[in-house]
Order: C-alpha cells, then structure tokens, then sequence
C-alpha cells in the first residue's frame, strides 16, 4: 500500500521557504507568518492525494495560505498596528546594506496599508500574478484587483515618500 502522504516532506522541503517568504509579506509578523503556513501546510497535507493527483501542489498550497491569512485577518476582533518583522532575502544571499534599507523601507511601507491592499500588492508585484490571478486567489473579479492596486499604490505614495526616493535609480551627479 502506498503511502498516504508520499512526496508531501519533499514539496514542504523544496517550497516551504518560498511559502514562508509569502506568508511573512502578507501578515508583517514573522510568528504569524509561521502560524499561518503550518496552519495551511496541514491544510494541503489532508488533502495530499488529491492535491497531488491534480500535478502541482503549489497553487492549492498559495491558496491555502492566502484564505488562512485573509480569514485571521476577519476575524479579529479589533486591528492594531502591526509592525513588520524581517523578512527574508527571496535568494537566500547574505544581505547588503542598500538591499537591507530597501527591505525595510519596503516592509514599513506595507505595514500601513489595510490587509487586503497588502494581499494585492504582494499578489501582484511580489508573486508576479496576473490581475485574473490575483482575481482567483482572492475570490473577488479583476475590476476589484485593479482598483485595490490603485488605491494601495496611491496610499503608498501618500504615506511613503521615502518609497520613491528608495527605489528610484540614482542618478550620477
């Protein structure tokens, strides 16, 4: 007999840090971040046959992830500012000082946005979605996403300054 969950520690192994990078941008809290993937990976992992007779597990993982995150997010009873912890290189490579500053102008940039202009934007700009696949994930229509971008951009720009001079090339003097 084979066993229920083959293959289920290999794809943990291999995708969990994408996974934790993910889950880390859209809660701003480390700890969080861990409860919110364990909570999905076991999720995925009672559904492991089924989720893996359909090919690739990662979609059904992401989703997974983002309805525990966007659920949390529900049902708090009162939201308090949050403040984001690190977050992790997205290469595994030793951190460099412009990258540092960058990371965490872009980490508190986030933390001031609502839930859902977060989830958009790390949808969008950080997992490199579509607008129709920011749409699926979020189970909302592409008008929604569209405008929750604009909106979060505007925010941003309103609210982070310092955004645009960080991420602005520099020019020779």
């Amino acid at each position: 007999m084979a066993d229920r969950y083959e293959g289920f520690e290999t794809f943990v192994a291999q995708r969990g840090p994408a996974l934790m990078r993910t889950a880390s941008l859209l809660t701003g809290d480390r700890g969080l971040a861990e409860d919110a993937l364990q909570e999905a990976l076991t999720k995925v992992a009672m559904r492991w046959p089924s989720v893996r007779a359909e090919g690739d597990p990662e979609p059904y993982a992401r989703r997974a992830l983002y309805t525990v995150v966007v659920d949390r997010w529900r049902w708090r009873s009162r939201r308090t500012p949050e403040r984001l912890g690190e977050i992790p290189d997205a290469h595994g490579s030793p951190d460099h000082s412009a990258d540092a500053d960058r990371r965490l102008t872009v980490a508190a940039a986030l933390g001031r946005l609502t839930p859902r202009q977060r989830q958009v934007l790390v949808l969008r700009y950080y997992e490199d979605l579509t607008e129709a696949q920011t749409a699926a994930v979020m189970h909302c229509s592409v008008s929604t996403v569209k405008s929750q971008a604009r909106h979060a951009l505007q925010r941003l720009r309103t609210l982070a300054p310092d955004l645009v001079e960080a991420f602005s090339p520099e020019v020779p003097a």
